[in-house]
Order: structure tokens, then sequence, then C-alpha cells
């Protein structure tokens, strides 16, 4: 169940409080880590989203999970959307947090798809040509990998993308022969 509009505002009060307090680096570092639990774990998203568990419960494991792994101010926000139910936005929440971060210090994500693990060297490099050719301030390069690809990457960011695999011209292929008038005429 998304809720944007609950989650912005949620994410617009942490960020103001911990600006307040000069934790902001700190809840962000604690939304990134409460992301990579949700993207790794999806038995955390499942506990966050069962209405069969009680909160109270609910606070409990979340509080045993990120225990000495977040700062004192994440901690207090958690049971705070705990105890008024709002556990299941946790993750929209966080992600909104990040967004909303990145936009305050002049970050752009930038995500580059390939079909096999990239070395630290071309990530470099790809990285500095994104930079050479583009006005981003700062950039937070993810990476991720789909072997359906076959070769070639695709680049995304600010909701752009290039699309230079091979899947994407074999794709291409596939429609110019479908679309190709002569052929069904000789039959």
């Amino acid at each position: 169940m998304n809720n944007p509009r609950l989650a912005t505002r949620y994410a617009k009060s942490i960020i103001d409080l911990a600006v307040e307090q000069n934790q902001l680096a700190a809840v962000y570092n604690d939304m990134k880590f409460i992301l990579r639990i949700c993207k790794t774990n999806p038995d955390f998203g499942a506990l966050l989203r069962s209405p069969i568990i009680k909160p109270t419960t609910k606070g409990k494991i979340i509080e045993s999970i990120t225990k000495e792994r977040v700062s004192a101010l994440t901690s207090a926000f958690i049971k705070l959307l705990v105890a008024k139910t709002r556990e299941l936005f946790l993750p929209e929440i966080a992600n909104a947090v990040v967004d909303q971060y990145n936009v305050i210090n002049n970050i752009h994500s930038v995500k580059i798809t390939t079909a096999i693990q990239m070395s630290e060297t071309l990530q470099a490099a790809i990285l500095s040509k994104v930079k050479e050719n583009t006005p981003l301030g700062s950039i937070d390069l993810e990476t991720a990998v789909d072997e359906k690809l076959i070769g070639g990457f695709v680049l995304e960011t600010a909701g752009k993308s290039i699309d230079t695999s091979i899947l994407k011209d074999l794709k291409d292929i596939k429609k110019q022969f479908l679309n190709n008038d002569y052929l069904h005429k000789l039959r």
C-alpha cells in the first residue's frame, strides 16, 4: 500500500529534526541501512505489512534488528511510527528520506545495469563520462546485474534512460522483421 504523501511528510519531519540536531548524515545512513534490510530480506517487509502481528511485537523485532546500528534519533522515529501504527510505511518513508537528502545535497542517483558485474575501474570510467557529459553535481552510483541484457548496459538517471544492451538491439530487430511489409507479401 503506497502513500507518497504520508511518506513525504514523515521524511520531511525527520529531516527537519535531524538538521536541527545536526544529525542529518547519521539519519541518512540509517535510512539507507533500513532500505538495504528491506531489499535483502523480503521477510522484513512482510513483517511490517502483516496485520496479524501486533505493533508492539513489530516494534520489538525492529528494535532488535536496528539496535546499536542506527542513531538514537532514528530509533525514536521508528518507535513513533510503531506507536502510530505506521510501521508498514517505513520502507517508503526511508526512501523518501534518501530522496530528500539527495535533493538537499545536490546528489543525483545514477543506476547502471549490466549483464555481468562491473569492475571498479569500469565504474570509475563510466562515472567520469557521466560527469563530463552532464551538469550533474555529486553522483550516487548504483549498480545492478541483469543477465537478460546479454551485453552492453542500461544507464538510468533523472527519469532518462540510455539502453545500449544487446537485448534492446534484438528487440529492435524483431520489431523490424514484424513490421516488414515486403516479407508478408512474399507469402
